[in-house]
């Protein structure tokens, strides 16, 4: 059926599938594979992912209870929920029958005290502060967080995990090393104490891609950015990409609004920023920041008509930006215009939106607007 939305993000099936596959012939298939789609699913859609990738995953990990609700509505296989959960979110992550992340021993026995109420036994994985200095128990805790965890009855303590620090953005994985050791360390006191066979997990996308390639670190990976076929950082997909072939999911397309032609000293946008120096055959998009679009990539950036590229000219505005199509022939109003994937012969990558902008690519597909339809193709 057609689309009748101007703007919607298409979501490539085969390609979610594909980078999916990628991973597990790195794990060699003995790793199970957490599919993180926290933040709607880095702006792909988290039901729809969840549609698509649940046949294929063995866990799904969100940040909160409203993403877990969504995901549990289309799928059965397990969730995840990493971020912090307050009484109301403990009780609702109980009944949708979620995996709790616990932060500290007052958040456990939160969750201990709320299963109880509901009379349920929940499983709960530990995180550990391994040198991150965000969530988690230091590896100092570990001994005495262990004695507290054995007076809870409604807990089943079914895994302790951590997150590396700096593993993307640099060649030396000096510190990842220090945090491997560490949480190996924390694992070992564990075992030492009857959890011999808990869930043990580190490493998101970077970490699979740096130190889990046999599958024999951890028994659950968190894969994330890899998911959607975006490469964490320029020297991971170096040293990677012979081994494997990532397929961006997304596309988010729009639609030509207006076609016209402005005359020379003519000002386009708010504050002026940019004035016409000849007659400009201009394209209105309407698309803007409130749809997720960077308003750093005023006169900066550029989007695809016809495979070729208009630069955006003037100020983004929170609905509308305007391109300049001087030289494309035959613009009409309603020709689609893409600004990121692949039009004919040229793409706009994740990563131009992100230097072009100066930031990460994970925010550039992130921050696109979940009102904005998500088509599965």
């Amino acid at each position: 059926m057609k689309n009748l939305s101007l703007s919607y993000i298409e979501i490539s099936k085969e390609n979610l599938i594909h980078n999916i596959k990628q991973f597990r012939s790195l794990t060699k298939g003995k790793t199970k594979i957490a599919a993180v789609i926290k933040a709607n699913a880095y702006g792909h859609g988290d039901a729809e992912v969840a549609t698509i990738a649940g046949p294929h995953v063995d866990y799904f990990q969100v940040d909160d209870i409203e993403e877990g609700e969504r995901v549990r509505k289309v799928s059965k296989i397990p969730i995840m929920i990493l971020g912090y959960l307050n009484e109301d979110g403990i009780e609702r992550a109980i009944k949708i029958n979620a995996i709790i992340c616990a932060f500290d021993l007052i958040h456990l026995l939160k969750i201990n005290h709320v299963a109880g109420i509901l009379k349920k036994k929940v499983k709960v994985h530990i995180a550990i502060d391994s040198y991150l200095g965000r969530e988690g128990i230091m590896p100092s805790q570990v001994d005495n967080f262990i004695k507290e965890i054995k007076n809870l009855k409604n807990i089943i303590l079914d895994g302790a995990y951590s997150h590396f620090a700096n593993i993307e953005d640099t060649m030396n994985f000096t510190h990842a090393e220090r945090q491997i050791n560490t949480y190996h360390k924390c694992i070992e006191i564990f075992r030492e104490n009857g959890y011999r066979n808990i869930n043990t997990h580190i490493s998101a996308t970077s970490g699979i891609l740096v130190y889990e390639k046999e599958g024999n670190l951890h028994n659950i990976v968190r894969l994330g950015i890899g998911l959607y076929g975006i490469w964490p950082s320029e020297h991971l997909e170096y040293l990677n990409k012979k081994k494997i072939v990532l397929k961006p999911v997304l596309r988010w397309i729009s639609h030509v609004a207006q076609v016209k032609i402005l005359p020379p000293n003519h000002p386009i946008g708010y504050g002026l920023t940019y004035i016409t120096k000849k007659n400009t055959k201009i394209a209105v998009i309407p698309q803007g920041y409130a749809d997720g679009l960077p308003r750093a990539l005023s006169n900066n950036g550029e989007v695809l008509i016809k495979g070729k590229r208009a630069k955006i000219l003037g100020r983004i505005a929170m609905n509308m930006t305007v391109v300049d199509v001087s030289n494309i022939k035959d613009v009409l109003p309603e020709d689609e215009a893409v600004i990121l994937g692949e039009q004919g012969n040229n793409e706009i990558t994740a990563e131009q939106i992100a230097k072009e902008s100066d930031t990460i690519n994970y925010e550039a597909t992130t921050r696109i607007s979940a009102l904005l339809p998500r088509i599965v193709k």
